[in-house]
């Protein structure tokens, strides 16, 4: 049997002393204008005797700033004599992506978040992967990945966790759903960590890791509704998994609505090109056959406009930002309720 292929990138911080360690991630990168250089990716591990894990991360897609901010705020302020426990925190997961604000790494166009589990010898993006599959998840009871719509999808502010088969792992996942305290929860049908799912949750699944993700916004920008949702939504968990003191719990403005989310039916998608007209908004409610939007092409003014329709009952999670389409963009994104 041939040994387990080590990651290539090394880290400047410990994880198994106590205390609050920060610094980077070397990533080494051969380039013309730096023949030994590294790329920096920053960390923070704090640390306080014997406990849980969690790994919170942000910056998966580079223009999805909640999770950056909320992490970077969380560095500053966790008192590591009130945890127990290991917290470790990856703000800028995709440095590069995170860096110009793209969702994708402009070094070798890597969508991390579909580059799991990696490859110790692959691209830039496969070997963040890679670490993050081989040496951070083996250490992490739970990972949290924040996320938005980036640059070209808004979300009602709502946090997503898969639905594990293993009971107990089941019941956490949920728990900790609902400890985030987001006014609204959706649950993806499918993905139960089969080997063919590229996301870090695919990833966690396979690693036997419960994970949370979030959809806190978007339209490549940042709001304080959304920043706050992620800074006690964070708290939350780590009192959850007991890694902080229940003093520290934050409680949400009300109940968390809890979503299913399925296949192709709960989302509608641009049917041709050209410029798109919503004829709902985020927090509708609409049923199958109502019209969804419209497609104009004002460079041919007299044609009439294409009519894309919902395809189910549900209510409006998601929507397209932009208003140039082309054929096979997402427009809308329902939820469905599950009465959780």
């Amino acid at each position: 049997m041939s040994p387990p292929r080590k990651s290539r990138i090394v880290s400047e911080v410990p994880f198994d002393q106590d205390g609050v360690h920060r610094g980077f991630l070397r990533l080494f990168h051969s380039v013309h204008s730096s023949a030994y250089g590294f790329i920096a990716i920053p960390i923070a591990v704090f640390r306080n005797g014997d406990g849980p894990t969690a790994l919170l991360m942000g910056g998966n897609h580079g223009d999805e700033y909640e999770g950056q901010i909320a992490l970077a705020n969380l560095i500053r302020s966790l008192d590591v004599a009130r945890i127990k426990g290991r917290v470790i925190v990856l703000p800028m997961a995709n440095f590069p992506a995170a860096m110009v604000g793209t969702r994708t790494s402009p070094i070798d166009g890597g969508n991390l978040n579909r580059s799991f589990p990696g490859d110790p010898d692959g691209t830039v993006t496969q070997q963040i992967a890679w670490y993050i599959t081989s040496e951070l998840l083996p250490m992490a009871d739970a990972v949290v990945d924040l996320h938005s719509g980036g640059s070209s999808l808004m979300y009602v502010p709502s946090v997503l966790a898969r639905r594990p088969v293993e009971p107990a792992k089941a019941e956490l996942s949920l728990r900790l759903l609902k400890a985030f305290a987001a006014p609204l929860a959706y649950l993806p049908a499918g993905g139960q960590g089969t080997g063919d799912d590229r996301t870090l949750s695919g990833a966690a699944a396979l690693h036997g890791v419960v994970s949370l993700g979030s959809e806190l916004g978007g339209s490549g920008t940042l709001t304080p509704v959304a920043l706050r949702i992620a800074e006690r939504g964070l708290r939350n968990v780590l009192v959850e998994l007991g890694i902080l003191p229940e003093a520290d719990r934050v409680a949400g403005e009300g109940p968390t609505r809890i979503l299913e989310v399925g296949g192709n039916d709960w989302f509608v998608y641009a049917p041709d090109a050209g410029v798109y007209e919503p004829l709902v908004e985020l927090g509708d409610t609409v049923v199958a056959g109502q019209p969804a939007a419209r497609i104009h092409t004002p460079e041919t003014p007299w044609r009439e406009p294409v009519t894309a329709h919902f395809r189910r009952d549900g209510f409006v999670l998601c929507k397209r930002v932009p208003g140039r389409t082309v054929r096979g963009d997402c427009l809308f994104h329902l939820g469905t309720d599950t009465g959780l």
